[in-house]
């Protein structure tokens, strides 16, 4: 009887540990040797000095030029995160809400953008906002400008790519939380004397809250994470964190400092997930995802 309680126990363990045995080797392990890297030092002659040292993180926490970045990163990150809100839940509520019978093909449509590379989505607003772009060419043809617009490699054009890119994701969270509202409540508040504005913002809107916090969630930690978009639409001036990460990895070869670099953005947006499970939940999020 012992045996078979213990098999039991065990039992969920094993079932796990394909699951498990990933996450350790392709997760914890790479974050263990990150968190190592911190820690040691880049010598004059390029090679890692060994040991336990705080000179990297001394230097990632006071120099005010890291600070400046990160901040910098963090309200882009914000600024793109709410216009990704305010395109993104009309849209989820326009295909949730729809009777068409091609509903299918409007998400199909919204999934659409992930067929085709992240790289490439970003290089083609080259094509359009460039000085010989479609846009300025347009602007010209109609003579409502005299000489092309500079309308790349500022923190505009940045924050422009970043939301074509992340939109997708809060527009499927919204829509998912959306769906699941049953549609009678709403029925319920009109025959109480409830307008439809009313029954929106009263019913529709605070029970879709948990969808739109988890794709503003998402929308945030990638656009913060995000390095390709502000290398290919940004300037000099438009550099966000991850950039500095890459920099001092691949650039400098500086794996030391750009592991500590790296920690340090990965505890910000650990905060800022760990304020999103408080108050919200992962569970919703992993609905949106799934």
């Amino acid at each position: 009887m012992a045996s078979i309680e213990a098999r039991e126990k065990r039992q969920p363990w094993i079932l796990l540990s394909p699951a498990l045995l990933t996450i350790v080797t392709l997760l914890l392990v790479p974050l263990l040797f990150i968190v190592v890297y911190s820690f040691w030092l880049r010598t004059a002659s390029g090679a890692d000095q060994i040991g336990f040292h705080l000179d990297n993180w001394q230097e990632a926490l006071s120099d005010p030029f890291y600070r400046d970045i990160l901040l910098s990163t963090l309200r882009i990150a914000g600024i793109t995160t709410l216009l990704c809100a305010v395109l993104g839940y009309p849209t989820a509520y326009f295909v949730a809400r729809s009777r068409t019978r091609h509903k299918t093909l409007l998400l199909l449509l919204l999934v659409l953008p992930f067929w085709v590379s992240y790289i490439i989505r970003t290089l083609s607003w080259i094509n359009i906002l460039g000085v010989s772009g479609a846009l300025n060419a347009v602007l010209l043809g109609l003579g409502i400008v005299q000489e092309p617009l500079q309308m790349l490699y500022n923190e505009a054009s940045v924050i422009l790519g970043l939301v074509h890119f992340l939109l997708p994701f809060i527009v499927l969270n919204v829509y998912v939380s959306l769906i699941g509202i049953d549609r009678h409540l709403e029925s319920a508040a009109r025959s109480l004397g409830c307008n439809q504005r009313q029954a929106f913002l009263e019913i529709t809107l605070p029970l879709s809250m948990p969808g739109l916090a988890a794709g503003s969630l998402l929308c945030f930690v990638l656009a913060a994470g995000t390095y390709i978009t502000p290398l290919v639409l940004g300037g000099p001036r438009d550099a966000m964190f991850a950039n500095l990460v890459f920099d001092a990895i691949i650039t400098q070869l500086d794996w030391p400092l750009g592991s500590a670099l790296s920690l340090m953005l990965l505890a910000v947006l650990a905060v800022v997930v760990a304020v999103y499970n408080r108050f919200i939940g992962m569970g919703q999020l992993a609905r949106g995802l799934s």
